[in-house]
């Protein structure tokens, strides 16, 4: 794109440099002119082939963006898809976690119990190795009565069962103990592998969130490049038509002073028919009648369907887009006029005018007539043209909603209010 960009500062620099001076321009000759034509047509042509490649990559990036806008759906859906599995492992996480600190409360009471224990068992052995073993059956046989006997007998009972059910808790809390850390160590495993789990979910969502923003973005931009070229190739086209026209009319000097003459003569004669109804303006089931200015109407029985100034734009719906030029609503295939008499300096396809012709009738005033239908132009780069003559039909090429001619008038290239001229 930046090379394009310097290929058009390169024509306009060599544009500005063919300029002649009035030194120079009385030195000519009409070979001379002929020579820098030639030099200049060779630049309308890169200049068209630059533009022609600029629309064609605006073609290929649009391509490309109706494309990309499938893949972004796709993109969406699986954004939504590694969410919700995101979601998912959140709420496994804050279960196993919920796990974790409900088994270390239970591994905690149960070590608890098991240090009680063992400080009343160390109690017991300690009070045995210091009073000595005492056998159950002198207990027994020391009563002093039957009763006696009978609760000494109870008593010693409890002792053991008490010191039975002691051992057997331990053991089972020892047992407990061991599968609670069993326990917790698959929940850690767990844990570790959920959070795992989440920063790799985390990641999918950072890259197909960064291949959305890259989808949205890369087409767009390339689409607005082809845009800004296009407006560029444009300007060279109007610069480099500018100058083509100024060097056609001093070969027509240089070449024939009396054609030039006529055509001044011509000029003289438009001027006076300037206030007459033109190309039946006036009649035509009440059409677009002008204003009295010293151009015809190039179009008969036609509607007014959109003046110059600032509008919605049809097309696109920009808001206060400025329409350069009267819009005159009139049936496909209705004869389009010239205006005034001139020379035609462009004729083809330009931009979104569609098809399009250009009428110089000297001075740097210029008359434009756009949305021609295919087929519909009659005219030449180069030809002349009299004020009423046939040039085109109207169509709906490029930008268009339907079937109209776009009309302007332009100074020195710059488009000004037509209804002063009509």
């Amino acid at each position: 794109m930046k090379k394009i960009a310097a290929g058009v500062a390169a024509l306009l620099l060599a544009t500005v440099m063919i300029q002649p001076t009035v030194g120079q321009a009385e030195k000519k000759t009409a070979a001379d002119v002929d020579k820098e034509l030639r030099v200049l047509q060779e630049q309308v042509k890169k200049a068209r082939a630059q533009k022609s490649k600029a629309a064609e990559n605006k073609q290929e990036a649009q391509h490309y963006k109706n494309k990309t806008t499938k893949n972004l759906k796709l993109v969406m859906e699986q954004i939504s898809i590694v969410s919700n599995e995101l979601t998912k492992i959140s709420v496994k996480i804050e279960e196993t976690e919920d796990l974790l600190r409900t088994t270390t409360k239970e591994l905690e009471a149960a070590e608890e119990r098991i240090a009680s224990r063992e400080k009343l068992l160390e109690s017991r052995i300690r009070l045995i190795y210091m009073d000595g073993q005492v056998s159950y059956l002198d207990v027994l046989l020391s009563a002093t009565s039957f009763s006696d006997f009978i609760e000494r007998a109870d008593s010693l009972k409890t002792i053991v069962d008490q010191d039975q059910d002691l051992l057997v808790q331990h053991k089972q809390d020892k047992l407990l103990v061991i599968d609670k850390k069993k326990e917790l160590e698959g929940q850690y495993a767990t844990a570790k592998d959920l959070y795992g789990q989440m920063e790799d979910r985390k990641s999918i969502l950072n890259e197909k969130e960064q291949e959305k923003r890259v989808l949205l973005a890369q087409y767009d931009q390339d689409i607005e490049d082809a845009d800004i070229l296009t407006e560029e190739q444009d300007k060279m086209l109007v610069a480099l038509a500018s100058k083509r026209s100024d060097l056609q009319k001093e070969k027509n000097k240089l070449a024939a002073e009396e054609a030039a003459r006529k055509a001044a003569a011509a000029k003289a004669a438009a001027a006076k028919r300037a206030k007459a109804t033109t190309l039946g303006g006036s009649k035509g089931g009440g059409g677009y009648t002008g204003n009295g200015g010293p151009f015809a109407i190039p179009v008969s029985g036609a509607r007014l369907s959109s003046g110059y100034g600032p509008r919605v734009h049809p097309v696109t719906g920009e808001v206060g887009k400025m329409h350069t030029g009267q819009d005159f609503a009139v049936p496909q295939g209705t004869e389009i006029r010239a205006a005034e008499s001139g020379t035609v300096i462009l004729a083809e396809w330009w931009s979104g005018y569609g098809n399009c012709v250009i009428v110089d009738h000297g001075g740097g005033v210029w008359t434009l007539y756009g949305h021609i239908r295919n087929g519909g132009i009659k005219v030449s780069e180069g030809d002349k043209v009299s004020r009423g003559q046939k040039i085109a039909e109207v169509g709906s090429t490029g930008q268009s909603t339907g079937p109209h001619l776009h009309f302007e008038v332009r100074v020195n290239g710059s488009p000004v209010n037509p209804s002063p001229y009509l």
